[in-house]
């Protein structure tokens, strides 16, 4: 053999090295996944039409919805450098307790439509990431399923106002002996938002299978599949209550305008207080105004949340209030800035605003769409290493020495 031709050979066995090829079907799928946009391509791939809309949409023409990610991405970052920074610590705090990254799952209605495991995968994973979990009131899984599928979680329990207060009290107690840690009252549901792209599918709860749908179920296997073998999808923490379970179809914004208390007042976070020894977030404060109201009713912190753009189009975006809050209130209450995470920076982004923690939803929807419990680990697997990596290149050495000097003039379109 040629001396040429030997050395090809040997360059050709240097660079043609072929990955061991993977037979599981998700682990192939979350090897080309890099960040939260990977996984919403992926879910809506995966997900029906009408499935898929529910989760990623926003009330009327979307506007807070696409505000909320757009208040981040006009942010800029401050770095210094030759500052020290080999030992990051990512850790937070939230009501007094730490946890590994400073973000709390959010709670979200339905999350079965995702995945069959729906509230127990998210759970789980949060238990492993050692990060709070959310569970709400229209949860497809119960207070009890949820404490006994993930029994070391941080859990906290939200709750709307309901017409029968009776049932509210009911919940709470529930969520008090299964020791949740928190109560999360959402304030932002006075009426049902106007969720235009429900609409124009005739999209319903639990979702349909028949003339209307059986084409985007036949496109769409693997879900549709999913969705005939597993137990009927019903809002599990209200069966047997005479509110409608949801295991019916139902109209959302029919129901929720027929069963939710629109005349919602502070008196009634005074009355939740009188059932609940634990602490009380209170959960769609949109001003500066209502945090100072807040503050002042002694509850342990606020979410500043529109609800994901859900619910009144043209509402602010939540990053743009986190530092006027914090000027108003921090120190006094926790501050908690949920709506339009995307990425490990993002968080860095409102700590350094002002905020306690964040919190989201969306996001670990699409990664539990796309591949199912693995992917909402593998999404708090790269937020954690993204927070690293932006503390390293700001020169931080930790998330307790965040401030506003990290925070650099915002990005313009011109």
């Amino acid at each position: 053999m040629s001396t040429s031709l030997k050395t090809l050979r040997a360059t050709l066995a240097s660079v043609l090295q072929f990955a061991p090829l993977e037979t599981n079907a998700v682990k192939r799928r979350l090897r080309r996944i890099a960040g939260v946009s990977d996984f919403r391509k992926v879910a809506k791939r995966r997900l029906p039409g009408g499935v898929f809309d529910y989760i990623d949409g926003g009330a009327e023409d979307e506007r807070t919805l696409a505000a909320n990610s757009e208040a981040f991405e006009r942010v800029t970052f401050r770095p210094r450098v030759l500052r020290g920074v080999g030992d990051i610590d990512v850790s937070g705090r939230v009501l007094g307790q730490p946890m590994a990254i400073p973000f709390v799952m959010a709670p979200t209605g339905f999350t079965r439509i995702a995945d069959p495991q729906g509230e127990l995968a998210v759970a789980r994973a949060a238990q492993r990431a050692n990060i709070p979990y959310t569970l709400s009131t229209l949860g497809t899984r119960s207070i009890e399923e949820v404490r006994t599928g993930a029994p070391d979680a941080r859990l906290w329990f939200q709750v709307y106002a309901w017409r029968d207060r009776e049932l509210v009290a009911d919940m709470v107690r529930r969520a008090a002996a299964c020791k949740y840690e928190a109560i999360v009252l959402t304030v932002d549901t006075a009426v049902f938002g106007r969720r235009e792209r429900d609409l124009r599918r005739g999209f319903s709860l639990p979702p349909t299978i028949g003339p209307g749908t059986l084409i985007d179920g036949v496109l769409h296997p693997e879900w549709t599949w999913s969705f005939l073998r597993s137990e009927p999808i019903r809002f599990a923490n209200v069966v047997g209550a005479g509110v409608g379970d949801g295991s019916s179809p139902v109209d959302l914004a029919g129901y929720i305008n027929s069963q939710f208390e629109p005349s919602l007042s502070w008196c009634d976070v005074e009355w939740l207080r009188s059932l609940w020894s634990g602490p009380i977030i209170v959960k769609g404060i949109q001003t500066v105004a209502d945090a100072e109201i807040a503050a002042d009713a002694g509850v342990e912190a606020i979410a500043l949340s529109n609800h994901g753009g859900r619910q009144l189009d043209g509402a602010p975006a939540i990053f743009d209030l986190v530092a006027p809050v914090a000027d108003a209130v921090g120190g006094r209450i926790e501050i908690i800035c949920d709506g339009g995470i995307r990425r490990g920076s993002d968080i860095v982004k409102a700590m350094a605003a002002g905020a306690t923690a964040c919190m989201g939803g969306r996001a670990y929807l699409y990664a539990l769409a796309a591949a199912g419990e693995a992917g909402v680990d593998q999404l708090l697997a790269i937020w954690h290493e993204d927070i690293r990596r932006t503390l390293a290149l700001l020169g931080v050495s930790s998330i307790a020495e965040l401030d506003n000097d990290v925070l650099g003039p915002p990005r313009t379109n011109s």
